[in-house]
């Protein structure tokens, strides 16, 4: 069930940002309601694992002091946010979802959350995760799984890995919050939650100060209530990091505050063939989104990749595990009885494999890079759905045969940027997401595009309903 938007917990940034700016609204203010919302939700709702209240109020008094006195930093100084728990913060311990982990404490804070933490915004904590961000549901064996807040009655899917980081945005604990992306990991939990989740180019965005799950494949990006809010992120999120040498060279573009003009881009829409296991009610959407596209002066005319989204997987999954393997193998040599056994099974199956073959998919994934940008030419961007289900019952699901990334992997796998915001409810009222995919780098043509939909569609202002926690 959704409801409207009165509480300042439930605006997003753009809304907050001018508010903050001239004075008519204290970051210790703001900041409190979110601390209000989190006291009365995260109870039931399990999206943070570590809360930093008294280190975020005293940041909040300092960015109200700065403001006051005149060095307001931009449109992030004030905002609360919090992370999921595998970006290392300097004196907290980063547990990646695991039990395993929970005493390691770093000294060194990410070069993402340093960037916002340099913008003003007001870091808050660390969210909930599947155990090393290696799965697509939400679940937790040992630590549990947060809620999906839209629907109270009945514990579903948050979506995966990073359950917390949506089910905090989506609940208003936090203004936004940052995650990462191996193969759909931010953009699952959008779709699930009903926000909008951004999955940039891979060499956009520092890695460093991220625990791996496939340093070929792992990304990290926002999740925000608007694409504008996103954009905001984005643009003080990324850039060169002499840290990371996969960002050596990057250029990403700067993207908030642009326009939504569409007029002109062609757009390529998925045929349904292509998208075999996906809900009528998410075909019946994408449908419609892409009616609003042509509304909007855009030409969308039906693209057949060169191979469809789940074929994709294959290569991309044999990457993964095999990375996760290189990453995982000694931590978990040292107690067979503390992982999750479903991470387990996907982690030991990277082992399964030669350096010849792990060689040989790599250069499969050049082939097939090269294959998609030819295909495109021509294109703007992608439409397909984000997730082929909206969000199940946990009870319902058999995590050995019903993956969720079916419709993202291939995005990772081929070096591409996304992102996820919603477009539509299904018949339980639980959130449906657009998936639009454009070619590296061109982070600004997804935004643009996301605008010109939000602008249109009203599915980005809903939230669910919490009363009968927040009173």
């Amino acid at each position: 069930m959704a409801i409207a938007v009165p509480n300042l917990a439930d605006r997003p940034i753009h809304e907050l940002a001018p508010l903050i700016e001239t004075g008519a609204l204290s970051p210790v203010t703001l900041l409190e309601a979110c601390l209000a919302r989190i006291a009365a939700t995260n109870p039931v709702l399990h999206a943070f694992v570590v809360l930093c209240a008294d280190r975020a109020r005293e940041a909040a008094k300092a960015a109200e002091r700065e403001i006051a006195g005149g060095s307001y930093r931009g449109k992030l100084h004030g905002i609360p946010f919090a992370v999921k728990d595998l970006l290392d913060v300097a004196g907290l311990p980063t547990g990646a979802g695991s039990l395993h982990l929970g005493e390691n404490v770093v000294a060194e804070t990410a070069t993402v959350v340093q960037r916002l933490i340099e913008a003003g915004a007001i870091f808050l904590g660390k969210l909930q995760m599947v155990e090393f961000a290696f799965g697509g549901w939400g679940t937790n064996t040992h630590l549990g799984a947060p809620r999906n807040p839209w629907d109270l009655t009945e514990h579903r899917s948050p979506g995966g890995s990073s359950s917390g980081s949506g089910v905090a945005v989506a609940s208003g604990m936090v203004a936004f919050s940052l995650a990462s992306d191996t193969g759909g990991s931010i953009r699952s939990p959008a779709s699930m939650n009903g926000i909008v989740g951004l999955k940039p180019t891979i060499s956009s965005v520092s890695t460093h100060g991220v625990f791996p799950l496939s340093q070929t494949l792992d990304s990290i990006g926002p999740l925000t209530r608007s694409v504008e809010d996103a954009a905001i992120v984005f643009d003080a999120i990324s850039g060169m990091d002499c840290r990371d040498p996969g960002t050596w060279g990057a250029n990403p573009p700067r993207v908030s505050g642009g326009g939504a003009d569409i007029g002109g881009m062609r757009l390529g829409l998925l045929t349904p063939d292509q998208l075999p296991g996906v809900q009528s009610s998410i075909l019946d959407a994408l449908a419609r989104s892409a009616k609003v596209f042509r509304e909007l002066g855009a030409e969308v005319v039906e693209v057949r990749l060169p191979r469809a989204p789940l074929d994709y997987c294959v290569g991309a999954s044999h990457i993964i595990r095999t990375e996760a393997y290189a990453n995982l193998a000694a931590l978990m040599a040292e107690d067979r009885g503390a992982f999750d056994p479903h991470v387990r099974a996907r982690v030991h199956a990277g082992n399964t494999g030669t350096a010849a073959e792990f060689a040989a998919r790599l250069i499969e994934r050049r082939e097939d890079r090269v294959a998609m940008r030819e295909s495109l030419d021509g294109f703007d961007a992608l439409l397909l759905p984000a997730t082929p289900i909206a969000s199940p019952p946990l009870a319902t699901i058999d995590e050995q045969a019903m993956p969720l990334s079916n419709l993202t992997r291939f995005v990772n796998y081929l070096g591409l940027c996304a992102m996820a915001l919603p477009n539509g409810v299904n018949a339980e009222g639980m959130p449906l997401s657009l998936q639009i995919v454009a070619m590296p780098s061109r982070e600004d043509i997804l935004l643009t595009l996301g605008r010109a939909f939000e602008r249109a569609t009203t599915w980005h202002a809903r939230r669910p309903d919490l009363s009968s926690l927040t009173g």
